[in-house]
């Protein structure tokens, strides 16, 4: 029996690439969906679950560790491996935090999806050599000096989610309409992000969330 994966990242040129890999080397892999953004990966889900999820980390209106975290609450068994062109530390903590098995960088795809599919489907964990020396450096045990992902999960799911859109360059409006909620309650929620991050300008806010991998664009 194949081990299903699910492929989620906005850019079709590196869906086709993994899909390519897969078909040429995976024989006991199989892709049964795709997505563009992680709104649609939880759809898929209560469709058609797959083994593995491949979710690119920065995704537009819902990123890939958001995305993880309610993957993995909606289907606890779901093995999720994040996909990232960063190879910086708390990408690598954010990423594991979330519930993910896996860590690879796009730039070594090609030559670990396979293998990074096989391990995490096994119940082992796969992270990129890149990436792997945090790892040893032990921040799993005390997450020396995590302050920024602790100010992170301050925030609601809701509150990230705004946040994100702000970032993408929504205006109020557009964000009320694309989360379903009135004009007011997407202020209120603008404002309480400001004050418990204790930024007030527009442009700080953004800043903040592409430092903090919230978006990337």
């Amino acid at each position: 029996m194949s081990i299903k994966v699910i492929l989620a990242d906005d850019h079709p040129v590196v869906r086709d690439g993994i899909k390519s890999i897969v078909n040429r080397k995976g024989s006991d892999i199989e892709v049964i969906g795709e997505a563009s953004n992680g709104n649609e990966v939880l759809e898929m889900v209560k469709e058609d679950p797959a083994d593995v999820y491949i979710i690119d980390i920065s995704m537009p209106l819902l990123n890939g560790i958001e995305t993880t975290e309610r993957l993995i609450k909606m289907e606890p068994q779901s093995k999720v491996i994040i996909l990232s062109i960063h190879d910086s530390r708390i990408f690598v903590e954010k990423a594991l935090k979330s519930g993910a098995k896996g860590y690879i960088l796009k730039e070594s795809a090609t030559e670990e999806v396979i293998h990074a599919i096989r391990d995490v489907y096994r119940g082992r964990f796969f992270l990129s050599p890149g990436v792997s020396k945090y790892i040893v450096h032990g921040f799993l045990g005390k997450l020396h000096g995590y302050k920024k992902y602790k100010e992170l999960v301050t925030l609601t799911r809701r509150e990230r989610e705004i946040l994100q859109l702000i970032a993408e360059g929504y205006t109020s409006k557009e964000i009320a309409s694309k989360l379903k909620l009135s004009v007011n309650t997407v202020r209120v929620h603008r404002k309480n992000i400001m004050k418990k991050l204790d930024i007030h300008k527009q442009a700080d806010l953004i800043r903040y969330a592409l430092k903090e991998g919230i978006s990337n664009l």
